[in-house]
C-alpha cells in the first residue's frame, strides 16, 4: 500500500512549476509501550492539573504562556497569532541551488518523497535528472499545516526527495562545546595509523546490512512473555577498557580488521 499524500502543490523555480505530492520517506520502527495499572493492567490516562491548587483543569480555561522570567509569563490568545500564520501557496519555492557537499548534515531535519502529479511527469523528470548530473540540490520554502519550513529538494535514483532543514539559530555551534579533545596535538605517526584503520573498515554503504538488534531483543522478550515463557535477566556487559597506549591500541585494530578482511574473502 502506498503512502498517503501529506501536502499537494508543486515545485516553483524560475518560470517552471512541476506539481508533486509529499509523501512520508521513513516508517520508523520504534517500540513503543503504554503506561498500565500495575493492579489491573487498565490504560493511564493523562490529567492536566494545576500546578498550584492541584485541581483538574477543564480544556476550555487552558491558556497559552510563554514564560519570558522564570515565572513570569505573556499570555498570547490564539486569535493574537491566527495573523502571523505565514500564506499558504501550495507552492515549494526554490530560491537557489548549491552543492550537497556544503550542506552539513546536522541541518538535515526530516526526508520526505516527492511524487510527480498528473501530466507532471516530464518536468519532475528533468528536474531529477538535472539536480542528479549537476550534484546540486534546491534550497526552497515552503508551507504545511501554518508552519513556513525551510528545505533541501535533490535527487536519488530518478526521485525527488525534500528533506526540510533546521534553521541557522537551531543548531548549536560546536564553539560552545566543551571538547579539549579539538586542540589536541597529534602525531604524524599517529594521523596515518588511524587513517590506515579507517581504510581497512571502509566498505560501500548498504543500509540493509545493518539491524537494529535492541528493538528485535526487545520484540522476542515481547513475543516469550505473550506465550508464558519466563525471561532471565541477562548480566551488565563490561565497560571497555580505558586506552592507555594510543599506538598499541591502533596497531592491533587494523591487524584485525585486516584478518577479518583477508578471512571473510577466503
Amino acid at each position: 500500500m502506498p503512502p498517503r499524500s501529506l501536502w499537494s502543490g508543486a515545485i516553483s523555480f524560475g518560470l517552471v512549476n512541476v506539481p508533486v505530492k509529499m509523501v512520508t520517506a521513513v516508517s520508523q520502527k520504534d517500540v513503543r509501550f503504554n503506561q498500565l495499572h500495575a493492579k489491573d493492567n487498565s490504560r493511564i490516562n493523562q490529567k492536566r492539573v494545576c500546578s498550584l491548587d492541584g485541581e483538574e483543569v477543564p480544556f476550555d480555561e487552558i491558556v497559552k504562556g510563554y514564560e519570558v522570567r522564570p515565572g513570569t509569563y505573556v499570555i498570547i490568545d490564539p486569535d493574537e497569532l491566527d495573523g502571523l500564520d505565514p500564506v499558504a501557496t501550495h507552492t515549494i519555492d526554490i530560491m537557489e541551488f548549491v552543492d550537497l557537499d556544503q550542506i552539513d548534515p546536522v541541518y538535515f531535519d526530516k526526508p520526505y518523497y516527492l511524487v510527480p502529479d498528473r501530466r507532471a511527469e516530464k518536468p519532475y523528470a528533468l528536474l531529477a535528472q538535472s539536480l542528479e548530473k549537476s550534484g546540486k540540490v534546491g534550497i526552497a520554502k515552503f508551507v504545511m499545516r501554518t508552519k513556513e519550513y525551510l528545505a533541501a529538494i535533490r535527487s536519488t535514483q530518478g526521485a525527488l526527495v525534500l528533506s526540510t532543514l533546521l534553521y541557522g539559530d537551531e543548531v548549536v555551534p560546536i564553539e560552545t562545546l566543551e571538547t579539549p579533545g579539538l586542540e589536541t596535538e597529534l602525531t604524524e605517526r599517529e594521523l596515518k595509523m588511524a587513517e590506515a584503520l579507517i581504510e581497512s573498515l571502509t566498505e560501500k554503504f548498504d543500509p540493509e546490512r545493518y539491524e537494529d538488534t535492541y528493538r528485535e531483543k526487545v520484540m522476542d522478550v515481547i513475543a516469550k512473555k505473550d506465550q508464558g515463557q519466563e525471561i532471565v535477566a541477562q548480566p551488565e556487559a563490561e565497560a571497555p577498557a580505558r586506552v592507555e597506549d594510543l599506538m598499541a591500541a591502533l596497531e592491533a585494530s587494523v591487524q584485525a580488521a585486516r584478518d577479518k578482511r583477508a578471512a571473510d574473502k577466503k
